[in-house]
């Protein structure tokens, strides 16, 4: 085997490895073939959730006026390319975030929150509400999150909801199946925080301005 193919098989092992999201800050391009790089941030083209491997359908930043605060990376099991064909996709899904500057974990939670109001249907946000309350206390207790950290939520069917910061899974999965998809309205929803991003998850280019929204 050519000596370069070896090393990359070597490192797409090691990175299946790590914990969680931290594929999606670790991974290098020169490594990973097809890997994306967003902000700095790079993500690798597949990662693996509950046995299932997931390719990566789209990954941006979120803005807040002309201030990077983050970047989200959606993972299915097929493509997308529009948000009723992701609440719809079978199996399991992720997002995930990666810090690009501090920001107050409680009031993202917060602002999480509110953007779900704002986009989710009315019976399927009522049905989250358990899921969204327990969200809220993991983003409270961790107080702040900083540049660079990362937090994922994984659906697994079946299983429910798991929210991981830095890898790490925070108490019990959400069993409520309404909250995943609730949660991905607030990029992918009818009032996105941003629509940029919204675009960029969809694997479509992202729309000149960007709009970044307070969540």
């Amino acid at each position: 085997m050519h000596r370069r193919s070896l090393l990359a098989l070597i490192a797409t092992a090691a990175l299946s490895a790590l914990p969680g999201g931290a594929q999606a800050q670790a991974a290098n391009p020169a490594a990973v073939p097809g890997s994306v790089e967003v902000s700095g941030v790079r993500y690798t083209p597949t990662v693996q959730v509950a046995g299932s491997t997931l390719q990566l359908n789209g990954a941006g930043t979120r803005y807040k006026f002309v201030v990077r605060v983050y970047t989200a990376g959606l993972y299915l099991g097929t493509k997308a390319a529009t948000p009723e064909a992701v609440y719809a996709a079978s199996g399991p899904k992720r997002i995930h975030v990666v810090m690009l500057r501090d920001i107050d974990a409680n009031e993202l939670g917060k602002l999480f929150t509110r953007g779900m109001q704002d986009n989710a249907p009315k019976e399927a946000f009522s049905k989250s509400i358990p899921g969204t309350l327990r969200m809220a206390d993991i983003f409270s207790a961790k107080k702040r999150l900083q540049t660079g950290e990362n937090f994922s939520v994984d659906y697994v069917p079946g299983v429910g909801t798991s929210v991981l910061v830095n890898g790490k899974a925070q108490g019990e999965p959400v069993r409520e199946p309404e909250f995943f998809n609730a949660l991905l309205s607030i990029w992918l929803g009818p009032n996105p925080a941003d629509d940029g991003l919204k675009a960029s998850l969809l694997g479509q280019e992202a729309p000149t301005p960007r709009s970044g929204r307070n969540r």
